[in-house]
Parts: C-alpha cells; sequence; structure tokens
C-alpha cells in the first residue's frame, strides 16, 4: 500500500483498528497518529524517544539490575550447605527455599505482565526493587529456630523479581530494532549466568571469611541501593512500539482476555514458551544442586571429609560459579553470534539453535553425572561444555518472543512465559530432586556413598527433560516465519491475511 492510500484509509482521525481474519470481532491493537483524540490509549504517548546514548546507558543500568537478581536468587545455593547443617534440614526442604520463590515469582509475573502492558513501566520497577531490597535484607536476619521466617521472606522476594523481569525486556524492545535489539538483548542475558555465577562465588566466599552464611544474604540488597538510583535516574519509559515507529505513533491496548486469546493462538509463542519451559527445569535443578552434587562427589572419593559443621567446603560452589560465569558469557555470545550470521538467510535460524544447543547438552549432562564418583575435573568439563550448548539460547529466546509478538502485549507475553516455565520448570524441579534424594537416601541413611548416589539418580532426570525441550523448539521452528510476518504486518498497520484494515468511524 503506498503512502497516498495509507493516508486516506486513515480517515479524519488518523486510526487504524486491526482486526483478526480469523474473528471480525477480535481487536488486535490500533496504530494512532493522533493520540490525543483517542481516549483508550494507554501508552506513554508524552514519551519521545531517548537518544541513542541514554538508550546505551539505558541497557547498561538493565543489565546491572538484572545480574543482581540472579546473584540473589543463587547466593542460597553456593551456601547451601553451610545453611543445611544451620537449620538441620533435608534435601527437601532445601528444595523448598528455591520453589516458594520461583512459585511467588510465577504467581506475581502476570499481574506485573498486566500492568506493564498499560502503565508506567519505570516506576513499576521501582517500586519492585524497592520491595526487593527490604525484603531481601531482612531474610538474612533469620536465625536457627524460626526457619519457616526464611522460607516466608524467599517467597516475597519473589515480588521485587517479578515486577522487574517481566518489564525489563520489552524496554529493550523499544529502545531498539533488528541486529542491535538481538545484541542488546545478548548483553542483556549475558548477565543471568553472570549474575548466577557471581553469586554462588560471593556468598561462598562473604560466609567463609564472616563464619557466617547470614552475611551471604546482605551483600546484593546493599548492591541494590545504587540499582534503584541508576533507575530513577537514568532508565526512560519509552513508547510501547517506539522503536518500530520511530516514536511517531502508539499502539492501543485491548484487553486483558483478548492479549490472552492472541498469544495462545500465536504457535511459535507457545512452542518456544514450553522450549524455555523444558530449559528451566534442566538449570534451574542443576544450579540448584550442582556445587551440593559435586561435594558430595568428592566426599566419596575422599578428597575431602563429610561436611559436620559450618562453614563448609565452598570450593565446589567457587568452581561451579567460575565455570557458569564463563560459560554464560561464552554460550550467550556464540549463540547471539550465530544467530546474526543465519538469520536473514534462513528464516528459522534462532528456534533451531535453540534446538541444537537443548539436545546436544543432554548427553554432555550425562556424562557429565556419570563421570562424578570418577573423576572431578572431567566431570566439571563436560558440565561446563553442557552449560556453554545451554546458553545459547538465552538471548535468542528473548528476541524470538520480541518480533513475534506486538509491542502492546510483550510484558504479558514475558509474564505468560515466567508463569509457564516456572510453574512446570524450576518452580519445582529442586524439590522434587530433593524429595526423591531423600527417598532413596532412607535405603541407607548412614552411608556417605549411598547419600551421593542418592542425589545422583535424582538429577539424571534433567538430560532426559533437556531432549524434550529440544523437541519443542523444533515445532517452533515449523512457525517462526509465518507468526514473526504476522507480527510485522499488524505493526504496519494490516491483517495477517494481508487484508485491507476495517476502517471504524470514530
Amino acid at each position: 500500500m503506498d503512502e497516498e492510500t495509507h493516508q486516506g484509509l486513515l480517515g479524519p482521525k488518523g486510526q487504524i483498528h486491526l482486526r483478526s481474519s480469523m474473528n471480525a470481532n477480535h481487536l488486535y491493537g490500533s496504530i494512532a497518529g493522533d493520540p490525543e483524540e483517542t481516549q483508550t490509549l494507554i501508552s506513554n504517548t508524552n514519551s519521545s524517544m531517548p537518544s541513542r546514548r541514554r538508550a546505551y546507558i539505558a541497557v547498561a543500568v538493565l543489565c546491572y539490575v538484572n545480574m543482581l537478581n540472579y546473584m540473589d536468587r543463587y547466593t542460597i545455593a553456593g551456601v547451601l550447605s553451610s545453611l543445611q547443617n544451620y537449620f538441620n534440614i533435608s534435601d527437601s526442604t532445601s528444595g523448598l527455599l528455591q520453589t516458594v520463590f520461583i512459585c511467588s515469582f510465577m504467581l506475581l509475573a502476570p499481574v506485573f505482565g498486566y500492568l506493564g502492558d498499560r502503565y508506567n513501566r519505570k516506576l513499576i520497577m521501582v517500586g519492585g526493587m524497592i520491595a526487593w531490597i527490604i525484603i531481601s535484607l531482612g531474610s538474612s536476619f533469620i536465625t536457627a529456630e524460626y526457619f519457616w521466617v526464611l522460607v516466608l521472606m524467599r517467597a516475597l522476594v519473589g515480588i521485587g523479581e517479578a515486577s522487574y523481569c517481566t518489564i525489563a525486556p520489552t524496554i529493550i524492545g523499544d529502545l531498539f530494532t533488528g541486529s542491535k535489539r538481538t545484541i542488546m538483548i545478548s548483553f542483556f542475558y549475558i548477565f543471568i549466568p553472570v549474575g548466577s555465577g557471581l553469586g554462588y562465588i560471593l556468598g561462598a566466599t562473604i560466609a567463609t571469611a564472616t563464619g557466617d552464611w547470614h552475611w551471604a544474604l546482605r551483600l546484593n540488597p546493599i548492591l541494590g541501593v545504587p540499582g534503584v538510583i541508576l533507575l530513577v535516574l537514568l532508565t526512560p519509559n519509552p513508547p510501547r512500539g517506539g522503536a518500530e515507529t520511530n516514536g511517531e505513533a502508539c499502539i492501543e491496548n485491548t484487553s486483558y482476555l483478548e492479549d490472552i486469546k492472541y498469544l495462545l493462538r500465536n504457535r511459535s509463542f507457545v512452542w518456544s514458551s514450553l522450549g524455555v519451559t523444558a530449559m528451566a527445569f534442566v538449570t534451574g535443578a542443576l544450579a540448584f544442586w550442582t556445587p551440593t552434587f559435586m561435594s558430595r562427589a568428592r566426599v566419596i572419593q575422599g578428597i575431602i571429609p563429610a561436611c559436620s559443621k559450618e562453614p563448609c567446603d565452598p570450593l565446589d560452589s567457587f568452581v561451579f560459579g567460575g565455570i557458569t560465569v564463563v560459560t554464560g558469557f561464552v554460550g550467550v555470545f556464540i549463540g547471539s553470534l550465530i544467530s546474526k550470521k543465519l538469520k536473514d538467510r534462513v528464516a528459522n535460524a534462532d528456534p533451531l539453535i535453540c534446538a541444537v544447543g537443548m539436545l546436544s547438552s543432554s548427553p554432555c549432562l550425562f556424562i557429565a553425572m556419570i563421570l562424578a564418583s570418577i573423576s572431578i575435573p572431567a566431570t566439571y568439563t563436560f558440565i561446563a561444555i553442557g552449560e556453554i550448548l545451554l546458553s545459547l539460547n538465552w538471548a535468542i529466546l528473548a528476541d524470538i518472543l520480541l518480533y513475534v509478538v506486538i509491542p502492546t502485549r510483550r510484558s504479558t507475553a514475558e509474564a505468560l512465559q515466567i508463569l509457564t516455565c516456572h510453574l512446570l520448570g524450576d518452580a519445582g524441579s529442586p524439590y522434587l530432586i530433593g524429595i526423591v534424594s531423600d527417598a532413596l537416601s532412607n535405603l541407607e541413611p548412614q552411608s556417605p556413598v549411598w547419600r551421593f548416589r542418592s542425589l545422583e539418580y535424582s538429577v539424571i532426570i534433567c538430560p532426559f527433560i533437556g531432549v524434550l525441550g529440544g523437541l519443542f523448539f523444533l515445532l517452533t521452528a515449523l512457525y517462526i516465519k509465518e507468526d514473526r510476518k504476522a507480527a510485522e504486518m499488524l505493526m504496519k498497520g494490516e491483517t495477517p491475511d494481508q487484508a485491507e484494515p476495517l476502517i471504524e468511524s470514530t
């Protein structure tokens, strides 16, 4: 459609109302040329697009806060052995700490997804971060007789993380397009493994230096204070879809029910979300249990004695944390580079890269678990290879969501994906593995060897879930081209079947 015809279709009030070809009553969204005349526009129409320099600074701030979020998630795992001795808790009870946090996080994500598509995203993130700082710091003062309070506090920490993780990627999506967006998203997701690894390392270091694991939980909220200040001063709230429309047009929101229907009909979103769920199951379980698993492996090999009092030997937290940082950085970089090289030539390159990463990481992780009782160096080598292959997917998955979903539904899409992947993924996997491990260890409760074997047999389910995730990404590859084209057409004011837009008089 040429520009003259397009302007003619806009009508006197400059609006295009898009309707689905599948359902004439389904409103996809509107592009408004004159937002002041439309009372239903929810997007921040008074915001202008920030300068490129400020956009880069905003990404740096978002990366810093993302790093802090993941440091907090895995600090507990880095001091888990000490925490188990302090509270005298079993594997299953230990896994509950991660499960309650993930459950809170996933249940609150849809709430913040709804708010993030309709209200000021910057204020929502700042409020969530303040709550996270207060609650996280409070959890560091729990004494041995109040373990249930620690569980409650870990659940409440999900408020802050849900408010941030559902919104931050959509802000980056509204600041950049094309290959620049892929690069910026890659930087953002590099800080997932970096933050996770630092959580292990710094948590174990502080606990060892002070002789008290409580101090390990105090670092993250302290570092969170400058994070909030930076969010307030340096992070913009760009118009939704601003990057795609050069900040000249705003997009009208539809009802939450219509948003959900749209997402459930988006096959690329559905299948990729199931792939992310399998990935979350694997990474969540391994991230929580690997330091403890490797510590028990060293015990049965006679390298170290079993831990009987706090602080426990932190070596495996250091090693696994370092591996997570390095492999995460390398994996995200390689995945983004391959995606950039292939995306223009192979339309479904992104989900294929994710499928290859999942399917090839599974045998590496399986071999690592089998070798743990024989060789610690060989085990860590295969863990490192497996983590690199898994990390290929981090940035690519976020990019897929951003280009197959229209801007006014991206926070809702992030939230729905978070809900799914945590509900069926890492919300239950640490706890499930702890339950199975406890059940198996009861067969020979006094045997250090069997205590190791019970955990080994529990985590071995992870590689098989990884294969399932790879199959989900292969299914995503079948539909990605069509769904991406549909989203692009909706942004241009066209229906997915390339029919002329339906004009409504206003």
